[in-house]
């Protein structure tokens, strides 16, 4: 009788423990029908987002001249989304005055993209993965934040046009960029450059170069073997002399110097034919030069510090030197000559 009543119990006891169970299970499931809900929520909402903000980007889609053109200006888009992607076809970007913060790493996606225009912005760097864009022609991100360009870039093979002016705090740039063969149109100006990058120098395609407004004291040695350039840009820096070398580059047909400290101009600048316009106006330069008038109503109808300011400066040099290095000459003819009044005073006094 013991025996049975022990058995009853157990029995109960199991019946209660599996009755509990069951309970808890369901309760349990009862708890993840809302959880279940909410996330099925959340992503419906994020469904219905990505297709508003894609809606909004298919506006910003033009046709020009034969290219599909994303146009976005003066609108707020500090990030671009990733639903953007959506868009390989692209081929060209005019995103401006928008805040964008940095090029997002997708931008490798977009393999048809031969324009790249993010200027006036507030991007502070370019990602790595700008490198694979090998059909990209033209990378333009001035007045943005950019401190350093990645090595990558010299990776964008088709690469024609850099222009890279007015962020600031950009003062050196990787070797790798001489790997950009194609590159004929670079604008460096109003940055901080001290000198002018080696690579640069070596860019064998380049004809267009703007270091204007940096903080370059010395051109280097070497200049001479830019010898695609056409129209170089160096006002608003600290130069203070120019490199001999300057007169062999037989293409330039524009130098700007103006706002720098230069004191002279080389003598074989008067061999630079191609040369037609230059500007060397605000540098102290030690020889006073004033240009005859041409015309006969007392006008002037030339640039005053212009090609014919050049070469008269020259002229004008080396008549200066000429007029020193023949003085100094003669002042070392009598120093040499005997002093014959010391010579017939010797005998006497004798």
């Amino acid at each position: 009788m013991v025996g049975v009543v022990a058995c009853g119990s157990v029995s109960s006891i199991k019946a209660l423990w599996e009755t509990r169970i069951q309970r808890r299970r369901e309760e349990e499931e009862e708890r993840r029908r809302p959880s279940r809900g909410g996330a099925t929520g959340r992503l419906s909402v994020r469904v219905w987002e990505d297709r508003a903000v894609l809606a909004r980007l298919r506006e910003k889609l033009q046709t020009e001249d034969g290219r599909l053109v994303l146009r976005i200006e003066q609108e707020e888009w500090k990030n671009l989304p990733a639903c953007l992607v959506r868009f390989v076809q692209v081929q060209e970007w005019q995103i401006h005055r928008t805040g964008l913060l940095k090029v997002p790493p997708f931008i490798c996606s977009f393999q048809n993209l031969l324009v790249l225009d993010l200027s006036r912005n507030a991007v502070t760097e370019i990602p790595q993965q700008i490198g694979k864009l090998t059909r990209l022609r033209e990378l333009l991100l001035s007045y943005n934040r950019i401190r350093v360009v990645p090595e990558e870039l010299g990776g964008c093979e088709s690469l024609e046009r850099l222009e890279l002016a007015m962020n600031r705090d950009l003062k050196e740039l990787p070797d790798q960029l001489r790997n950009l063969v194609r590159l004929q149109h670079l604008d460096l100006s109003m940055n901080d450059f001290v000198s002018l990058p080696d690579c640069v120098v070596a860019l064998p395609a380049l004809q267009w170069l703007d270091m204007g407004g940096n903080r370059l004291q010395q051109l280097p040695d070497d200049i001479h073997r830019m010898q695609m350039l056409q129209t170089l840009w160096l006002q608003r820096n600290e130069l203070q002399i120019l490199p001999e070398n300057i007169s062999r580059m037989s293409r330039l047909d524009t130098l700007v110097l103006s706002s720098n400290r230069l004191r002279d101009i080389p003598s074989l600048m008067e061999d630079m034919t191609n040369l037609r316009f230059v500007n060397f106006r605000d540098n102290p330069l030690i020889v006073d030069v004033s240009l005859p008038l041409r015309t006969e109503d007392g006008e002037d109808d030339r640039e005053m510090f212009g090609r014919d300011f050049m070469l008269t400066y020259i002229q004008e040099a080396r008549k200066r030197n000429y007029a020193v290095l023949s003085a100094h000459r003669l002042h070392q003819t009598d120093e040499d000559q005997p002093r014959h009044d010391l010579v017939q005073l010797g005998p006497s006094t004798a």
